[in-house]
């Protein structure tokens, strides 16, 4: 069985309007991320207060955006047909740098949510299990991404159990 995270789409036609132009565009990991994104900035962001506008907002937006930024920046990004696929002149290590970097705004976006439960401002605590629950198996792509990069599988998180899947 093929790792999800690894795992891309045929090459599209040039006649086909859903073409996307990068390799990157066709990970499952960064269409979660961009999902995970969306989640975070719609059903929860967008929600907190006006005086958080310009703190916890920005800093919670700020993360979710730049995990789908930082494993597009990764590599793959040449389009299909202009040289060799998937190269774009960086190393394994530089590579794996950008998806330890996703990783940690991940868990800094996770800390945000923390920080939007114990400040009483989700109305709806479903919201941030929600976002929390997304937030796990994006994790687990992105180590494994990472780890198929630079061979590292040592580095990995332990699991905590929660009755229901997530702390809220």
């Amino acid at each position: 069985m093929q790792n999800r995270s690894l795992r891309q789409q045929s090459p599209r036609t040039k006649t086909d309007l859903t073409v996307m132009a990068y390799k990157f565009e066709q990970l499952d990991v960064w269409q979660r991320a961009l999902e995970y994104t969306d989640q975070v900035h719609h059903e929860i962001a967008d929600q907190l207060p006006k005086h958080e506008r310009y703190n916890l907002r920005d800093e919670m937006t700020r993360a979710a955006n730049s995990i789908a930024l930082n494993i597009g920046a990764r590599r793959l990004l040449l389009p299909f047909g202009q040289g060799a696929e998937g190269s774009t002149g960086s190393s394994d290590a530089e590579q794996g740098r950008f998806l330890q970097i996703a990783i940690r705004l991940l868990l800094e976006s996770v800390a945000c949510l923390h920080l939007v439960k114990r400040r009483g401002y989700a109305d709806d605590v479903e919201t941030l299990r929600k976002a929390y629950r997304e937030s796990e198996p994006l994790f687990a792509q992105l180590q494994a991404f990472r780890s198929s990069i630079d061979g590292e599988s040592s580095v990995q998180e332990d699991i905590v159990g929660y009755d229901d899947g997530a702390p809220f």
